[in-house]
């Protein structure tokens, strides 16, 4: 992996269709924005804020969530989430991470990854069939 710093940032956006409402996705049964898509937009952020930084064969894994959804978001509105690296332990990464809708914050928390190597790590977790 590549030098990196504690504060780097990043985000990643989408606007919520049907495919995220809470109804669709199975964790409720209105149309709102799904807490398991609030989380997708989190980690993808925070994914995002480490991409550039991955040398061959390196990616991350998410390990570790703790976020609170604070507030819900209606069809057809614009979700962003914010990643900023607030602390590195050997390979893996700590993040802060937040989502707004376009009326304010809706969800806040912690995220972990973990510097993995993808060949090996797909190949150890495929002997989970034999």
């Amino acid at each position: 992996m590549k030098e990196l710093n504690i504060g780097i940032k990043a985000s990643s956006e989408l606007t919520v269709t049907s495919a995220e409402l809470a109804v669709n996705v199975g964790s409720g049964s209105l149309e709102v924005f799904a807490t398991p898509a609030m989380i997708m937009l989190m980690e993808k952020a925070a994914c995002n804020c480490l991409s550039q930084y991955l040398e061959d064969g390196e990616t991350t894994v998410g390990t570790e969530m703790n976020v609170r959804h604070i507030s819900a978001t209606p069809p057809g509105m614009k979700v962003t989430a914010e990643a900023e690296l607030i602390q590195v332990s050997g390979r893996e990464f700590t993040f802060s991470v937040k989502a707004f809708d376009e009326a304010g914050i809706i969800g806040e928390g912690e995220h972990k990854r973990f510097l993995v190597f993808g060949e090996k790590f797909t190949a150890k977790t495929m002997l989970k069939l034999k």
